[in-house]
Parts: structure tokens; C-alpha cells; sequence
């Protein structure tokens, strides 16, 4: 832990990274996997467990909390970590993505977005200040700027607008942020499947001298090839002192490949809402527990894996309580998805320090390939 926020490269093998984040609440592993708590609580999950597979730091979401409970209430019980007790770092998105995925609810200009909410039709104006003023009310440790998503294929002439206003909003949430010790707010790299205003947003971005960097618009539409072109062409202008974080990436395969171009962090829901739809992820691939095969079947999910839920509860069970629609079949598959991740993580930091993250990548590949016992 350190009193100031700092990121370490400690290695390189290839293009994969192996860093350390430091902060007063803690340190973070990178490549890093942060799983999503939405409105303070990643679902299905007790947060002891989420800490028990090896997470070291959680996803917030600034307009669901600005929501309900409110970022103000949420000030005056303690802030966030205190209320969920997550004494470990949290990392807050902004609303941007909601500017894209509730674009039916909201109005944007030059100043901000206002959303209606979804929750009971009232109106709230989020301008850059007022995101990174949530962000502080509640109490995260890494803030995200404001930015415009736009969801893809989409006009370059959109794609540019949007961009650009986001480059406009980053520089009035870092005059908002100011100077808060030990912690950090990021930039958001926009220019959807542009390389040129991917290049331009990046560049700007980095003119601002900010403590991390984030790849946005990704993964909202696009086909993976296009995703990792715009990788290979925005990395290369970010400092590769700073923290670079792909943002809502994605499946294992994602997230294995982006590491190769050299990306630190990720979050995304899909291993807990996956989990609670009967899919699991393992060392084989992808298993879909709710199908007729898994309902005599009592091996478990993977008998090497050191997560109760994948090795200690056999198939057929699994299969009875997706099925049944019982609570505890998406909390056992969310444990078992979200201890996967962690293990993909905790194995490609390891083959980084090794030196040895090609042979880990092709042979995560051929296991993938060969598919479930």
C-alpha cells in the first residue's frame, strides 16, 4: 500500500503487462480483472467470497447509485466502502455508458446529459463536475471521466462528434477531480472503429498528463477483430508508464487477447449475469448447465479447480437448480465464473513474470478448442 496512487511495470513479455497498482485501500494485480457491483453489491455474490477469488478491487456504477440510494445519502453513512464493507479499492464508471444503453431516457448537450430515470421518471442532470462530484460523494478510489459511448456501426461523422465532446468533458472532470491524494481519475480513449479518431482522442488524452487511461466504445457491437484493430492502434500512443484499461471486455478469449496487446485492467459483467442464465465458464470452455445431458452427470464442473462451487457440487444438482430457477444455481455459477476469471488472471500474471505468455496463451487456446470432458 502507499499513501499516493502509483503503477509499476514490473515486466513485459511481448506485448502483455505485468504491473502492481498502488493505493491507500490496497494494491491491485494487474493484468486485473475487477468485477462489476453495479449498486453496491456484485450479484449473487457474497463480496467475502468476491475477495476470496482473488479480486482486488470492484466495479461501482455512478448513475445507478445517483440513483437509489443516492451519492449524498451514500456520503453521509460513510461513503460506499464502508457501506458494503469493501475496505479494498472501487473503481467508479461515470454514467457514459448510460448516455449509450438508455438512450430512449436521456437528452445530452454541450453541458452534460440529463437522464430521466428508470426507476420512477425523475429528472437528473449529470454535467462532468456533477459525475465526478457522485464519484466523490461516494468515495471510490479511481473516477472515470464523463464521456459520450456511442454504440457501433455507427457515422464517423457521430463517432467524431462524440469523441470529441468526450475530449472536451475530460478536461473539465480533471479540473473538477483537482488534487486528491491517493486517488486517480482516467481518461476514456472514444473514436468507435476509427483508428484516426482513436489516435486524436488519445492523443488529447494525453496531453492532459492524467493517472490512468482507459479504452472505451469497444465491445458494443463490433465484431472482436475490429475491437482488437483499435487496440493495436490506440495502445501504441498511450504512455506506457500509465495504467490502460479496456473497458465492459469481455469473455475469456477477450480478455486473453487484449492482455497480448498490451491492456492492464478489465471489468465486465458476463461471468456474473452468465452465471445467473445457467452458463459457466471453466479451464474447458464454456459449459450451459441448464441442458438435458448435465441432469444425471455428477461429476463436477472441473475437479481441479480450488472453488467449491466448481469442484465440491456435481452437474446434475447444477442442473436442478438452474432448471428450478432456485436462487442458489445462479450464486453457485457466479462463485464458479467469477473464481474462473480470477484464475485466468492469476495464470497470466504468472506466465508474464515467467516469460513464457506465448506458451500460456496457445495452450489456454487448445484447451478451449478440445471443449468439456
Amino acid at each position: 500500500m502507499t499513501e499516493n496512487f502509483q503503477f509499476t511495470l514490473k515486466a513485459t513479455d511481448g506485448g502483455a503487462r505485468l504491473g502492481e497498482v498502488s493505493m491507500p485501500r490496497g494494491t491491485i494485480r494487474t493484468p486485473a480483472f475487477m468485477p462489476v457491483g453495479t449498486v453496491g453489491t456484485v450479484k449473487a455474490m457474497y463480496l467475502d467470497q468476491v475477495r476470496e477469488t482473488g479480486a482486488d478491487i470492484i466495479l461501482g456504477n455512478t448513475y445507478h447509485l445517483m440513483l437509489r440510494p443516492g451519492a449524498e445519502r451514500v456520503a453521509r453513512l460513510g461513503g460506499l466502502h464502508e457501506l458494503i464493507r469493501w475496505p479494498h479499492p472501487i473503481l467508479t464508471d461515470s454514467g457514459g455508458f448510460q448516455v449509450m444503453s438508455l438512450a430512449g431516457l436521456r437528452k445530452l448537450d454541450e453541458k452534460g446529459v440529463t437522464f430521466k430515470s428508470h426507476v420512477d421518471g425523475s429528472l437528473h442532470h449529470m454535467s462532468p463536475e456533477r459525475s465526478i462530484e457522485i464519484q466523490g460523494l461516494l468515495g471510490s478510489d479511481i473516477q472515470m471521466q464523463l464521456d459520450e459511448c456511442v454504440a457501433l456501426p455507427a457515422e464517423p461523422k457521430e463517432i467524431e462528434r462524440a469523441m470529441e465532446l468526450s475530449l472536451r468533458w475530460a478536461e473539465r472532470c480533471k479540473v473538477a477531480f483537482g488534487n486528491q491524494p491517493g486517488k486517480a481519475m482516467f481518461g476514456i480513449v472514444q473514436g468507435g472503429d476509427q483508428p484516426n479518431l482513436r489516435i486524436r482522442s488519445a492523443e488529447g488524452l494525453k496531453e492532459l498528463d492524467l493517472k490512468g487511461y482507459a479504452v472505451g466504445g469497444l465491445a458494443v457491437g463490433e465484431p472482436q477483430e475490429v475491437m482488437l484493430q483499435m487496440l493495436e492502434t490506440t495502445l501504441p500512443v498511450l504512455p506506457s508508464e500509465k495504467p490502460r484499461y479496456l473497458m465492459g471486455v469481455g469473455t475469456p478469449d477477450d480478455i486473453l487477447k487484449s492482455v497480448a496487446r498490451g491492456i492492464d485492467m478489465f471489468d465486465c459483467v458476463m461471468p456474473t449475469r452468465s452465471g445467473r442464465h445457467g452458463l459457466a465458464f471453466t479451464r474447458r470452455g464454456r459449459i450451459n448447465i441448464r441442458n438435458a445431458k448435465h441432469a444425471e452427470d455428477l461429476r463436477p464442473l472441473d475437479e481441479e479447480s480450488s472453488c467449491p462451487a466448481a469442484r465440491d457440487y456435481s452437474r446434475a444438482y447444477l442442473h436442478h437448480l438452474v432448471r428450478s430457477d432456485e436462487a442458489l444455481g445462479g450464486m453457485l455459477l457466479s462463485w464458479n465464473n467469477l473464481s474462473y476469471y480470477q484464475d485466468l488472471m492469476k495464470g497470466i500474471r504468472k506466465a508474464i513474470a515467467e516469460g513464457r505468455f506465448a506458451d500460456f496463451y496457445a495452450e489456454t487456446q487448445e484447451v478451449w478448442a478440445r471443449g468439456d470432458v
